[in-house]
């Protein structure tokens, strides 16, 4: 039975893609070759976090933010949805001034920033190291927990009438109107979109995404010790490395009371074993922010990969006639989504784009290649 658009794909921005393909009144299919919420989705930390590497990714990280925050109120209690806010940590008077300038780009871009000195990141945080110089805190960052937040907006959000979501449906080629199925079967529809991250490749020739891997690490309950969501801000600098192996302070609150300790960056590898020596790194590195982290119990150890484009962008738009991607959103893909999604949607029905598309044209990696 052709439906009106089918979505390959059912982690979070599948479900943001689907969902929005729904609202506008389309009949759509999500097909994923495992089940909703799987691959970077579920290895991911969740949180929803305004960024400014570049005017681009400030657009659509904070035109997503807000669409999140519209959207809390209806989501369920296990969803873990919690405005927590992030705290970007200043170890040194180079990253405090760092801490200021941000402050003063996100102030005049409408996002509420808060600067803490030495003291009041301390009150703020008893448990952070004191050796720590303040900090800036911006209140409206957000955490979700996105494998529920994907099955929600596939089954339970207002238009998921119009969404039927098939697992353990793998899609081995990729037509316009036509998606072929690893058992031969097809599926019609009038607009195909690739939402399936790393696993695009498979699909779509050509198309410039790279394996970035990550360790996470999750603490038994300890429930108050740390009350935000907490970033070195060297991170930038220690994480976002174009080759080799690093690692950065990256630690969250969960609502059980967990702390859940990133992060680490891998390039070159699909191999997805937790490795000890980058495990032990990232905690080293946590452990020189959180001085009590040594003393408390792991629960568990993951790895997932993020899915990079070589400009650290996303590709959202039409690739082909009646083809679309909603790829290559590293480790934004949950805060992104909901935007992701309404830019994709806006561009595909000739609707106005609530954000300037061009940054994110799949087509700006093949005119790279036409003139280099």
């Amino acid at each position: 039975m052709s439906v009106d658009a089918i979505v390959v794909g059912a982690g979070i921005v599948g479900a943001a893609c689907a969902t929005e393909l729904a609202a506008h009144g389309l009949d759509v299919e999500v097909l994923d070759a495992r089940g909703i919420g799987g691959g970077a989705t579920a290895a991911g930390m969740g949180h929803i976090v305004v960024m400014n590497d570049s005017p681009a990714e400030f657009a659509l990280s904070h035109y997503s933010r807000d669409l999140w925050l519209e959207l809390a109120p209806q989501l369920r209690a296990c969803d873990a949805f919690a405005r927590c806010g992030t705290l970007w940590v200043a170890e040194d008077d180079e990253e405090l001034a760092a801490a200021r300038d941000m402050q003063q780009a996100f102030a005049e871009q409408g996002v509420r920033a808060e600067m803490l000195d030495a003291s009041a990141l301390r009150a703020s945080e008893p448990a952070l190291s004191h050796a720590m110089q303040g900090g800036l805190l911006i209140e409206d960052d957000c955490i979700v927990y996105a494998p529920r937040a994907a099955e929600w907006l596939l089954t339970q959000s207002p238009h998921a009438g119009r969404i039927r979501v098939s697992t353990g449906c793998e899609a081995v080629r990729i037509e316009r109107g036509r998606v072929t199925l690893s058992t031969g079967e097809t599926r019609t529809s009038t607009h195909v979109v690739v939402a399936n991250g790393l696993a695009a490749r498979d699909l779509i020739s050509g198309v410039k995404l790279e394996a970035k891997k990550g360790h996470l690490l999750i603490t038994d309950r300890y429930p108050g010790v740390i009350r935000h969501q907490l970033l070195e801000l060297g991170y930038i600098k220690s994480a976002h490395h174009a080759t080799g192996t690093s690692v950065a302070f990256n630690a969250q609150p969960r609502p059980t009371g967990q702390l859940l300790i990133g992060s680490s960056r891998q390039f070159g590898t699909l191999d997805g074993a937790v490795e000890m020596e980058v495990l032990g790194a990232m905690l080293a590195r946590a452990a020189r922010y959180l001085p009590d982290l040594p003393a408390m119990n792991a629960i568990r150890a993951w790895t997932g990969f993020r899915a990079a484009s070589p400009d650290g962008l996303p590709l959202v738009g039409e690739y082909s006639d009646g083809v679309w991607l909603a790829v290559g959103h590293e480790g934004l893909g949950v805060t992104t989504s909901l935007g992701t999604a309404k830019l994709l949607v806006s561009q595909m029905l000739k609707h106005d784009c609530p954000i300037d598309p061009a940054a994110f044209s799949p087509a700006r990696f093949s005119m790279e290649n036409a003139h280099g």
